[in-house]
């Protein structure tokens, strides 16, 4: 199917990796060990999950201010955007900080799913709630992200999960990717080599 939109997920794909996890498991009195963090935050009692919420925000908040691009960013997005592609942001961080991210480079994303809108990926809610909202099919949706999350997310979901080698560890979540990039600006072509082919059968159908 032609490709409508692309979904990015906005820490480590957007940006460039800058949250230190086990880090903020230590300041939450967490094991290295845990497991994911807003996971873990779930079991904690009413009183734990405030503190822990505290010290989550002051690492998110930090992360925008200290935010960079990762190369090509702006312009993958701006040339998705030209060419009619719906780009979404699907982050397990608050939408505020995706919005802030945005206005500090410039950036335009057509829609946000954050992780108060509903279950976080690993779940398919926020690629299935963005093709609502664009009116478009799973299958005519990639979505990029740099951790096993994004690829399990986009496969129960039935999108194209594309991983973005940015960093050692992503290499460990290759075999659950559909395509594999090492920039950001790779997208263009699978973009362009998958809506040009669909093209083509059209015409040859006719």
């Amino acid at each position: 199917m032609t490709i409508k939109a692309v979904i990015f997920d906005l820490d480590g794909t957007i940006t460039q990796p800058c949250f230190d996890f086990d880090l903020i498991r230590r300041e939450m009195g967490l094991d290295k060990n845990s497991g994911p963090v807003l996971e873990t935050m779930l079991k904690m009692t009413p009183q734990q999950r405030t503190e822990a919420e505290r010290i989550l925000s002051v690492h998110e908040d930090r992360a925008v201010t200290q935010s960079k691009l990762n190369p090509g960013a702006a312009e993958t997005l701006q040339q998705l955007r030209r060419q009619g592609i719906h780009v979404g942001i699907l982050t397990r961080n608050k939408r505020t900080n995706a919005i802030a991210v945005a206005e500090k480079h410039n950036l335009q994303f057509d829609f946000i799913v954050d992780r108060e809108d509903g279950p976080a990926k690993p779940d398919a809610f926020g690629v299935l709630r963005i093709c609502q909202h664009f009116a478009i099919k799973p299958q005519q949706t990639l979505l990029v992200g740099d951790y096993l999350f994004d690829l399990l997310c986009a496969k129960a979901a039935g999108a194209g999960a594309v991983l973005l080698l940015n960093t050692e560890k992503a290499r460990d979540f290759v075999e659950h990717a559909d395509f594999i990039i090492e920039r950001i600006d790779q997208i263009l072509q699978i973009v362009e080599e998958n809506n040009s082919t669909q093209t083509s059968d059209t015409v040859e159908a006719e």
